[in-house]
């Protein structure tokens, strides 16, 4: 692990960040590292969440998972909401699945929620693709320019996941969600006010189906008792009809971190089967 004494060291620029502030290990909950770092896509500073598990440490261009998370939330809730480093670790001590790396970002931290898009004084989806998994692999020495990256996320942070999954398909290895709000109006329901949108709905289908055969292999679920329900029903049937290969299934249920931890195992499952074919 790259060292991050305290105080910063008189010669900032080091490493590409002019600041970055880590948690001290002694005082780390369950190998979880914290980090706050002087983002140039934010302008400002970012947060983010890294954990690496037990047997991970030494593996070379380990994989790493990026999982984002919803409105009104932080880098911090995919570990202490939805206890994912404890799947991951549980997992990987059983043999489910091989080494991998989680790294959570916050969303930036702009009103309710960024749908992790790049906005006129930021850009949110600059800060998770480049910065965040810079910050990443100057922080854990296995993790390097060469890692497979998977994304991940629960509702917006589902959104975030696919968006910016067929955006960046050339650096993507694969996409999971649960939980899918499929555009930004979707998105408005959550908030106390309409996510703006300039006309246009930001619609994932027209991303996903845009990136053809470049798009990273793809699955996504949602709980029957989820509001979303038939907004993810209705994106599983544009992608069918437009030939877009994918995974889509239905649980029981609801909009929730409860259902996010349950099925996260179903993401890392299949990043783990994507790794090895």
């Amino acid at each position: 692990m790259l060292e991050l004494p305290q105080p910063w060291p008189s010669n900032p620029w080091e490493t590409r960040f002019r600041t970055v502030r880590a948690s001290d290990p002694r005082y780390e909950a369950s190998g979880v590292r914290f980090l706050t770092v002087q983002s140039p896509s934010l302008g400002g500073r970012g947060d983010l969440a890294i954990y690496v598990p037990p047997g991970a440490e030494d593996v070379a261009d380990l994989p790493v998972v990026v999982l984002l998370h919803g409105v009104y939330g932080s880098f911090w809730n995919w570990a202490y909401n939805g206890g994912a480093h404890e799947v991951l670790r549980d997992m990987m001590g059983a043999g489910t699945v091989g080494p991998m790396a989680l790294l959570m970002p916050s969303d930036g931290l702009a009103g309710e929620g960024t749908a992790y898009l790049s906005h006129p004084r930021a850009d949110y989806e600059a800060w998770v693709v480049v910065d965040a998994v810079d910050c990443a692999a100057e922080a854990v020495d296995s993790i390097t320019a060469r890692s497979p990256l998977m994304l991940c996320g629960a509702s917006m942070g589902g959104y975030g996941a696919m968006r910016l999954g067929a955006r960046h398909a050339s650096r993507v290895t694969a996409i999971s969600a649960h939980s899918t709000v499929p555009d930004l109006v979707s998105l408005s329901q959550f908030l106390s006010h309409p996510f703006p949108t300039d006309g246009d709905t930001g619609a994932v289908d027209d991303l996903l189906v845009a990136a053809g055969e470049e798009l990273p292999p793809l699955r996504f679920d949602c709980g029957e008792d989820d509001p979303l329900i038939e907004a993810n029903r209705r994106l599983h049937r544009t992608l069918q009809r437009a030939g877009v290969t994918h995974r889509y299934e239905e649980y029981a249920g609801a909009h929730n971190w409860d259902y996010w931890h349950d099925r996260l195992p179903d993401s890392l499952t299949f990043f783990d089967s994507v790794l090895r074919s």
